[in-house]
Order: structure tokens, then sequence, then C-alpha cells
């Protein structure tokens, strides 16, 4: 009689690289996973290594493009650390525009994930759903930055600019008539922290509407009760942050245990699960975004009793405003020498981390006293991640590889950074 072997199959390569190209080799007996081994590397950009041929100012634009579902939180990351060794105070109103943005920025990512997992996992109705809610928060980066999704909105020493005091309105077309328009524009009458307000107010309905469409499905619960499961001491000895370990009940997050900002004086909770599972993962992230929406409630709030500087006063890192600018010749030299030349950071070293949507993001800089970084080094939390998939997808069916690798929440562009 034949002998049975195990049978490889490639999972992938697939997306011609819009989000990376990741291709998952599986050894399979039938239909489950012995062995997962995933093989990255395929788009690489050399975004570390190119660092060290930019200035400060110039790589911060690359840390958009990173994880490009969190573009906020990997500049604020980025700010963090060169101001730790530059040792600039960063305005309180700037502390609290980029607290707000962040948690901005952790909507966007999670609303994302939802989206999609949900998809992958057979519900098309929640990625609908989600990307309903995504058009507003990406009109807030509009608003503030000029662009919807690579803002490059944070800067070393604070913020490019102070929150606009409107917001742009609908105009009428063909398609829709005075009145839909007039619909459309009812938010928008005022400012930006206006607009944010009432969405705040809004958001709650919108998660339980995907409560409703999910948490209690039978379907959604037999693709995710029992799937990956990863017990406390795993997720710890595998390098797990984020969503990834509190899902396994451990309480880790760096915006509680080690603050940066404004994160201090706000108050917020930390969920966790219990089993560690896909499901429990999928609950800690929904509450995340609840307690991300009384974080923004809480900066609006703030914001619009404090006006104040948007960025440090130290304008060897801080470029001239738009106005003098353009009226002085001294202040446009500045402005050049700035962004060509760039500032000289003091030689040391310095790790800066944030709670990013994914995990623990972190910079590592060395300087050598120069206008460019000599090493620049990432910690993605996707990468660590990743590597745990073998461990968590041994033993399930193949299927279920979809929902692993959805519950990891993973955007290559940090993996191959």
């Amino acid at each position: 009689m034949a002998e049975i072997k195990n049978y490889t199959l490639n999972f992938g390569p697939q997306h011609p690289a819009a989000h990376g190209v990741l291709r998952l080799v599986l050894e399979l007996d039938g239909e489950v996973v012995q062995r997962a081994d995933p093989h990255i590397g395929l788009l690489h950009r050399a975004t570390e290594k190119l660092a060290e041929h930019k200035t400060y100012i110039q790589s911060l634009p690359y840390m958009d493009r990173l994880d490009y579902v969190s573009m906020m939180c990997n500049e604020h990351a980025y700010c963090l650390a060169v101001e730790k060794l530059l040792g600039i105070d960063v305005p309180v109103r700037a502390q609290y525009i980029r607290v707000m943005f962040s948690e901005i920025t952790r909507l966007l990512n999670h609303l994302m994930w939802l989206g999609s997992h949900g998809n992958d996992c057979g519900s098309s109705t929640i990625l609908i759903y989600a990307f309903r809610e995504r058009e507003d928060l990406f009109d807030m980066y509009e608003a503030v930055s000029g662009a919807r999704m690579h803002a490059a909105y944070f800067r070393p020493g604070g913020v490019y600019r102070d929150l606009p005091d409107s917001m742009p309105q609908y105009k009428a077309n063909k398609v829709r008539n005075a009145r839909g328009i007039a619909e459309l524009n009812k938010n928008r009458q005022g400012s930006l922290l206006d607009f944010i307000e009432d969405f705040t107010q809004r958001f709650p309905t919108y998660l339980s509407e995907y409560h409703t469409l999910l948490t209690d499905n039978r379907i959604w619960k037999q693709r995710t009760v029992g799937i990956g499961v990863v017990t406390p001491e795993r997720a710890l000895n595998l390098g797990m942050t984020g969503p990834m370990l509190r899902g396994s009940g451990i309480a880790w997050d760096l915006r509680k245990k080690q603050p940066y900002d404004v994160y201090g004086q706000l108050d917020f909770d930390i969920p966790v699960g219990k089993t560690g599972d896909c499901y429990d993962r999928y609950l800690v992230r929904m509450e995340e975004m609840n307690q991300s929406n009384r974080i923004i409630q809480q900066c609006v709030k703030w914001l619009k009793a404090n006006p104040g500087p948007v960025i440090t006063s130290n304008h060897k890192v801080a470029p001239p405003s738009r106005e003098s600018m353009k009226s002085s010749m001294e202040e446009l030299i500045h402005h050049f020498k700035l962004f060509t030349e760039g500032f000289h950071v003091p030689e040391g070293e310095a790790y800066a981390a944030v709670e990013h949507p994914k995990g623990e993001f972190g910079i590592y800089f060395v300087s050598d006293g120069a206008n460019k970084p000599y090493r620049m080094k990432i910690r993605a939390p996707g990468f660590a991640h990743l590597a745990t998939l073998d461990e968590m997808a041994k033993g399930h069916m193949l299927a279920d590889a979809v929902a692993i690798i959805g519950t990891m929440d993973i955007v290559f562009g940090e993996i191959d950074r």
C-alpha cells in the first residue's frame, strides 16, 4: 500500500505588491496544517538603510509608508526618538493634538482590520460598514495635513500646524441636489474640533452595529472561537505586544506603563482577553476602539479650552511660519536651510516606542552628531507576530490559517521594510 505523506502547499504569494508579498509554505496532512513557513523579503524597500542618507526631516514622510494604515502612529515614535536625542520639549497643545490624532489613527487601523478580517472569514457586509466610518476619519487627516493618508503632520518638536477653524464643504453637483449636499455638510459648519466631536458622539452607535453584525454571529464564532490560542506565557516569550498580548490576558499597554506625551493625564481602560484566541483578540480590539473614542473626546475638550503654540520655539528645529517665510528674506533662507541641510543632532543613541495599534512600534537611532542618523532600526510589531504563525497554525485546518493571519493584523510595509 502506498505510503501517505504530508504535502506542501504554496499559500501565496498573492497581491501584486500592494500590501507586500507574503509567501506562506504550508505542510499539510490532509487538511490539517503541520507546519507553516512564512517567506518574507519579496518586497524589501531598505527603509532603515535609506534613512542613513537622508536628513532627519526628510526621513519623516517614509514613516507614513511603513505601516500605511497607522500613519501618524509611526510618525509619533519617530518624532519622540528625535526629540529624545535633541533634548527638546514639546508644547502641551501639540502633545494633545498628537495624542488625539494617534487615537484617530488607532480607529482607522482597527476599522481596516475589522473590515478585512471579517471579509476574509466570510462577512463582506462588515467591510462596507467599516469603510463608511473611515471616510470621516480620512477627512480629519485631510483637513489638518492636506493628505488623506500620508500626512507627514507630526514634526520633531510638535506638529506641522494648528488645527483649522473650518472644514471643507461639499459642493452641489449633478449627482446630488442642494438638499442632499446640505445634509452632507450638516456637521461641517464649525471647526475641525467640532467635526471630530460630532464623530465621537456618533461612533458608539456604529460600534454597536459592528457588534450586532459579528459578536454573537454563529458563523463568526465558529471561525474564531478556540482558533490560534496563545497562553500568556507563550505570548510573552514570543515577543507579542499590543492586542495580541492583551488578548491572552496580559494588561501591558505602553500608554499606561510608560506614558508618553499626555497619556498619563487621560482617563481610559486597558481591555484584556481571557482565552487568547482569535475571538478574544477581536473583542479586545473592539473595546480598544471604544477607549480611543473616550481619549479623543477628552482631547477635544482640552484643545477647545486651551490655545497655544503647536511646535517648539527652538528655531534650529522648527521651521518659520508660512506668513513670515513669504515676507522675510531671512526666514526664507532659514526655511530653505532647514529642509535641505536639516538640523544637527547631538552624538548619542535613543529608543522611543509607542503603543501602536498593532503593538509596540519603536525607533532606535544612533547619532554621530551629523544631520543624518548614523543608524536607524525599527521595531515593528508585525514582524514578531508573523514569526509566531507556525506555532499558532499547527494542528488547525487550512481555512483557519486565514483567520490566524487576519487576527495578527499584519501589514507588510513594516515587516519587509
